[in-house]
């Protein structure tokens, strides 16, 4: 965690780390169309460096938008319009909550660096799904973003 991932370059700068510790790969790279082909929007992802439990942070400061055991948007309250959207592995939605425990509030006020989800990595990986984690900025041009940590 804390590592930086991305910058803003349009409008205020939006500062993006990575929530939760890992290798840093490319979108191009995650095993889910949606997400390699940009069409949620740009970023990068991160594999988990944890094979055993773990806690997610937000990537920006912000309001917690939307919370789900395997995902969360975070939209910012220093760049408005600006919001990042961090999803835990690859068709985890289908484990139903399992291996995933929300430590915040939709709704909530938080911190970049701020513990979201804890959840384990191995349990997916076991039920046969990727553990790689999306960051993708939202509302977003691709040209807008200047990664500042380089893909694995």
């Amino acid at each position: 965690m804390g590592r930086q991932l991305a910058q803003g370059s349009v409008g205020a700068v939006l500062d993006v780390i990575a929530p939760v510790a890992g290798t840093v790969v490319g979108l191009a790279d995650v095993p889910d169309p949606v997400f390699a082909e940009g069409m949620v929007g740009p970023g990068m992802a991160v594999l988990p460096n944890q094979t055993a439990s773990c806690l997610v942070s937000a990537p920006i400061t912000g309001r917690l938008l939307k919370l789900h055991p395997h995902a969360f948007i975070v939209a910012s309250t220093e760049a408005l319009g600006r919001g990042v959207l961090v999803h835990l592995g690859i068709d985890t939605v289908e484990l139903r909550g399992e291996g995933f425990t929300m430590l915040a509030t939709e709704g909530d006020d938080v911190v970049a660096g701020q513990p979201i989800v804890e959840w384990n990595p191995a349990v997916v990986e076991a039920s046969g799904r990727s553990p790689i984690v999306p960051v993708i900025a939202l509302d977003t041009n691709p040209t807008d973003l200047t990664p500042l940590a380089a893909p694995a």
